[in-house]
């Protein structure tokens, strides 16, 4: 999707190109997200992006494009593909009782996003940045969210894939976190103290989620 829509303004993508640098584009965003710096960190997610996967414009055309991406980001999200498995195991999870939100540093339009994936229904809030004026790592965002769970933060798993934003902010907030698209040992290795004391775990796709959150005392079925 992301090479198509840098395509319709006239410049050539490779989607392979881009897939590759998504590991760099994501180190660059945390680091971001742990300096604290102003602005929006997708920003300089999406500029290392495409960077990265080797488009030598000058820094005008570059900047342009990225204005054009996030503006295009509340009409069609560039995130919009599920990973496969995730949304039955969050109905699973609510056919059982128990409550799941979505919390995203994203740009106003989440719940709409969720309304067209026809997903609305299966989360009891959704907590946009965006809508609400605040974003992780921030503890009010994971405060917010829990208070909608109707659970305390020490009960509340928080599932993302940046270690910045979600995995520190998760657990400086006091939830437990699922590091996700990364392995069991490299979570151990990354957070020994957390991962030990079962606070953390890791998963990189819906079944190894499901024992994830087993593995972090959430029972179900």
């Amino acid at each position: 999707m992301l090479a198509r829509r840098i395509e319709s303004r006239g410049i050539p993508a490779s989607a392979e190109a881009l897939e590759a640098a998504v590991p760099s584009a994501w180190l660059a965003y945390n680091e971001a997200v742990t300096a604290g710096i102003s602005g929006h960190p997708w920003k300089l997610l999406m500029t290392t992006l495409l960077r990265r996967a080797g488009m030598a414009h000058s820094d005008d055309i570059i900047r342009d494009l990225v204005d054009f991406l996030w503006d295009q980001q509340p009409i069609s999200n560039l995130w919009r593909r599920p990973v496969p498995g995730m949304i039955e195991l969050v109905r699973e999870l609510r056919r059982a009782g128990v409550p799941v939100a979505v919390l995203s540093n994203s740009e106003g339009r989440l719940a709409e996003l969720a309304d067209e994936l026809d997903w609305l229904d299966d989360f009891v809030a959704i907590a946009d940045s965006g809508r609400l004026g605040m974003e992780k790592p921030g503890r009010a965002i994971f405060e917010w969210t829990a208070e909608r769970l109707g659970a305390p933060l020490t009960a509340v798993v928080h599932v993302g894939d940046s270690v910045a934003a979600d995995v520190v902010g998760a657990l400086a907030a006091g939830m437990s976190a699922v590091w996700f698209g990364v392995t069991d040992e490299q979570a151990r290795v990354r957070f020994p103290r957390e991962y030990e004391e079962l606070r953390l775990a890791a998963a990189t796709d819906a079944p190894s989620l499901a024992a994830a959150l087993r593995r972090l005392g959430l029972h179900w079925g």
